[in-house]
């Protein structure tokens, strides 16, 4: 598997973006994205994950008082063969470039798979915060 971690300039809205997070099971993004239409741009920075040439998976950090939320995506073909950890890896690495402190990510109380994907994230090292949201310090030296 050889992935690509590329970033997107301008994030927008389109038929890749689509496939994987607006075609994700009810309650597991935020609502917003079901509104979007093509084109539309979107906040924050964003990369995308390629293998091959095609979209497997979506990267998104917003800076938040020194902390950095996160969000992952990954294409339903593409889950459990590591696209999920290679893109927290890389945001790590987008997040310690910027001298950020904390990774942060909330999986909604709607998720249809929040024990798992909770589980997933505690398995790498992030803990349940009194907000709800799972945190973890960024690494020194992110791999």
């Amino acid at each position: 598997m050889s992935l690509a971690w590329i970033r997107e300039q301008h994030a927008s809205w389109d038929a890749e973006k689509k496939s994987i997070i607006g075609a994700a099971p009810a309650g597991t993004f935020d609502a917003r994205f079901a509104d979007l239409r093509a084109g539309d741009a979107l906040p924050n920075e964003w990369w995308r994950v390629e293998e091959d040439g095609g979209v497997v998976g979506y990267g998104w950090l917003d800076t938040v008082w020194g902390d950095a939320e996160i969000v992952l995506a990954t294409a339903q073909p593409a889950r459990g063969r590591g696209v999920g950890t290679f893109v927290l890896e890389h945001l790590e690495q987008e997040a310690h470039a910027r001298g950020l402190n904390y990774l942060y990510n909330t999986v909604r109380p709607t998720h249809p798979e929040r024990e798992d994907v909770t589980a997933w994230l505690v398995r790498r090292g992030f803990a349940p915060s009194s907000d709800g949201s799972l945190r973890r310090a960024v690494a020194i030296a992110a791999s």
